[in-house]
């Protein structure tokens, strides 16, 4: 797995837009996000693979955050949840697939995306974004 900037570099040419250049705003929060992700925001966190079922729970946080509109892909089945900001398709999580997501951009809403985790999940998450303390790394 690569990181968010790696992936979107390397896979602009398939979204046709690069998510986070000349965007400090998203590069911060991508960051916070990454460190604050753990088991207990998703119960799928693995330490290899630290996005993993954190879609939806992190799309409900960048839309506290960064307003927006919240958008769905259907992946093997299962919806993946990630945002739109100012016309731009912003997917943090998207490291947690092996291979270029093609998106279908659907809307959603805060109801389907806070279905697919839990309260506390998505509180932890946010108190953790908003807190002014770097996150730690948490283990399962």
């Amino acid at each position: 797995m690569c990181n968010l900037l790696e992936w979107q570099d390397n896979h602009a040419a398939c979204t046709g837009m690069s998510m986070t250049t000349g965007c400090p705003t998203l590069i911060g929060l991508y960051r916070k996000l990454h460190a604050a992700w753990s088991a207990k925001t998703s119960s799928q966190w693995r330490s290899g693979n630290p996005a993993a079922g954190q879609c939806s729970v992190t799309a409900l946080v960048v839309q506290d955050e960064l307003g927006g509109a919240i958008l769905k892909t259907d992946i093997n089945g299962a919806w993946h949840f990630y945002n739109e900001i100012e016309g731009r398709r912003v997917d943090f999580t998207m490291s947690q697939f092996d291979s270029p997501i093609w998106y279908d951009d659907l809307p959603s809403n805060r109801q389907e995306a806070l279905s697919d985790t839990s309260a506390t999940q998505y509180e932890l998450l946010l108190g953790l974004v908003r807190s002014d303390r770097p996150a730690r790394k948490r283990t399962p």
